[in-house]
């Protein structure tokens, strides 16, 4: 999970200054947390105490109102009992790595992804995106090998791994939905070497990129674990309390 969050706040700079390169600073001073992490965690917090996604997802955000939220993430959140809103945004895939982690089961980590995913992000490319990332998690988790991997999320998903990161950045653009987000930041997974190399792929392909790399780390973590001084300069831009939830996760789960 930590790999996610750090991959999230690595990218927070670059989402509104969007580069072309993989030569970058790998934690800028002004590098946060943001929701892609607020909601990672939310989704851990359910998975350890129980309860509703929706009901969890709506304490975060109060917990941490001003974490560059979706606008229409954000009208939900402030609207108790109100429905899904058919999205097919990539929000549901950068919060979903957790999920990924937590169960032994292929089949009850898609059914945990789509619980997660369809109390906003009911679309079927939103739901889709999330059980992809959670698969790629826990397959990676696993340690199957590379192929395996994008050979079962090709089948199971639809979705086209085989172009390489260089392949993807020239024409690639600023893109918030699922379809548009998965397939590359899974791309910059599976033609990366090491954790640090997926999140330099992610960030380099200039769309948004604390989502992208909040997905490539996520899997990227779970499959080479995450070098310590990563570690160290992502928790130290947390505070105790998402600290502690990741702290209590680790201990039951892993990751």
């Amino acid at each position: 999970m930590l790999g996610a969050i750090a991959g999230d706040v690595i990218g927070s700079i670059y989402e509104h200054h969007r580069i072309k390169s993989k030569e970058f600073h790998l934690f800028d001073p002004e590098c946060r947390f943001t929701d892609d992490t607020v909601l990672t965690v939310a989704v851990a917090d359910t998975l350890l105490e129980g309860g509703d996604y929706a009901d969890q997802f709506r304490t975060y955000y109060r917990l941490y109102p001003n974490a560059r939220y979706g606008g229409t993430f954000r009208i939900w959140a402030r609207t108790p009992g109100s429905s899904p809103y058919n999205s097919f945004g990539n929000g549901s895939a950068m919060r979903v790595s957790p999920v990924g982690l937590a169960f032994n089961d292929l089949s009850q980590v898609r059914f945990q992804a789509r619980r997660s995913a369809e109390v906003t992000h009911n679309h079927p490319e939103g739901i889709k995106g999330a059980e992809a990332t959670a698969v790629a998690v826990f397959l990676a988790r696993a340690g199957e090998q590379k192929s395996k991997i994008r050979a079962y999320i090709q089948q199971q998903f639809g979705y086209d791994l085989s172009r390489t990161p260089d392949e993807i950045r020239p024409d690639y653009v600023f893109d918030v939905t699922c379809q548009g987000t998965v397939p590359a930041a899974l791309c910059c997974f599976l033609y990366a070497d090491a954790y640090e190399d997926s999140v330099r792929n992610a960030v380099s392909l200039g769309g948004d990129s604390d989502t992208l790399a909040c997905i490539a780390g996520g899997v990227a973590g779970a499959f080479w674990g995450i070098p310590s001084w990563i570690r160290a300069e992502a928790e130290k831009r947390l505070d105790d309390h998402l600290r502690g939830v990741i702290a209590r996760f680790a201990a039951k789960f892993g990751g």
